[in-house]
């Protein structure tokens, strides 16, 4: 899990992260009455929209400069800088649902996480959620990894979960949840300027160029370009290929 995130660059340059996530707000389908927590809520725009449909929602980001953006951008919501894999700081049994976009897939711990979410959900409270399934972004990990080695890079953070369908269904059924919606499909998705596969490189894959001395990174990201041309790189436009796993989970009584 990454503590440090450019809010600026996350915000101005991956917008697509958040405007996917209208998509699984509609699956939510959040109620008049419903008490919300978003789950790895970043900069708090979903939140916000989740909170025109509700009674009540919460945000949790494990990033304290998410945290402190969402909390300046929508102050009446309660935003709070949280570890998921660490009981939540919330009553027993408080929430109609919870949320999640693109986040889980940052929480190695996924059982850990999975029972504090059963914890704070009321019964039948539903979990719905968006996140990296298994096979995401593969040929833009192999470039950056394969041009990485080049300069001598052998380490290699195993930074995020990617699972199928079966594998979060079997983590949700374990812990007394049902799975009532569940779908894993390719979303090849437009990387923003001439410079879109850079700037994915250098917001999420920091751990890597972070190994590379200063004076090379431009050279490694004309490389690892090279090497994703071929299948990332669509009628003049930068294209990571994505696949994600979507899902809805009733808690059993």
């Amino acid at each position: 899990m990454t503590t440090q995130w450019d809010v600026k660059r996350y915000t101005t340059q991956h917008n697509f992260v958040t405007n996917y996530g209208y998509e699984v707000v509609e699956l939510l389908a959040p109620q008049q009455n419903d008490v919300i927590l978003d789950l790895g809520c970043g900069n708090g725009e979903l939140s916000y929209e989740i909170s025109k449909r509700s009674h009540k929602v919460y945000g949790i980001d494990f990033a304290q400069s998410m945290v402190e953006q969402a909390n300046k951008d929508y102050p009446h919501i309660e935003f709070i800088q949280h570890n998921a894999e660490l009981a939540f700081p919330f009553a027993k049994e408080s929430f109609d649902a919870v949320f999640s976009n693109a986040a889980l897939h940052w929480m190695h711990n996924a059982d850990a996480v999975i029972k504090n979410i059963k914890e704070v959900l009321k019964p039948n409270g539903r979990f719905v959620f968006e996140m990296g399934g298994k096979g995401n972004v593969n040929n833009v990990l192999t470039a950056i990894e394969k041009a990485a080695k080049s300069y001598g890079v052998t380490k290699f953070s195993a930074f995020n979960f990617y699972p199928s369908i079966a594998e979060y269904a079997t983590l949700l059924e374990n812990n007394g949840f049902r799975v009532s919606f569940a779908v894993h499909f390719d979303r090849p998705t437009l990387l923003q300027t001439a410079e879109g596969l850079r700037n994915w490189v250098k917001m999420f894959r920091n751990d890597v160029l972070s190994q590379i001395p200063n004076d090379s990174h431009e050279d490694y990201l004309s490389e690892v370009e090279s090497l994703a041309k071929g299948t990332q790189y669509q009628n003049g436009q930068w294209y990571a290929d994505y696949v994600r796993l979507r899902m809805v989970a009733i808690k059993l009584k």
